[in-house]
């Protein structure tokens, strides 16, 4: 006898996701400041990034499931049915991150960290003798004199 899932089907999936996108960006994080040169203290709103972990904070605050991971997984193939919307809410998640990260909303080097999109450079190793041909001319002139 099959295990019943606790999300019936991928659609349901990703209306609850729908549903959590809709909450964060309706939901922004207040951030204590201090301007000008009494420090007035201010309340600025700064733009919530989507998460997985968010995600699955989401669902289970409202009591839906308290883990996704079997699903994004797809434990035992259980849940192949449900990797094309997985897949699409990750797309969406790294997205928004990138996104955000691009035009300054959030943090782009925690982005760039948390999407794997380190700026790879390349460093070459020139030796340098220890002795230039000059020095070795000087040297010998100087012995022979």
């Amino acid at each position: 006898m099959s295990k019943k899932k606790y999300i019936e089907t991928p659609e349901i999936l990703w209306q609850h996701f729908l549903n959590y996108k809709k909450f964060v960006k309706e939901n922004p994080i207040i951030v204590k400041d201090w301007v000008g040169k009494d420090a007035m203290d201010v309340y600025r709103e700064k733009e919530r990034p989507l998460t997985i972990e968010g995600f699955e904070n989401y669902l289970e605050d409202n009591e839906i499931i308290n883990n996704l991971s079997q699903y994004f997984a797809n434990t035992d193939n259980r849940y192949t049915e449900y990797q094309t919307i997985c897949s699409r809410i990750k797309r969406n998640v790294r997205e928004d991150q990138i996104a955000g990260g691009m035009v300054g909303i959030y943090n782009p080097s925690i982005t760039q960290r948390l999407n794997n999109l380190v700026e790879k450079s390349e460093v070459t190793n020139i030796e340098k003798p220890i002795f230039t041909q000059l020095d070795l001319d000087v040297t010998e002139n100087n012995s022979t004199e």
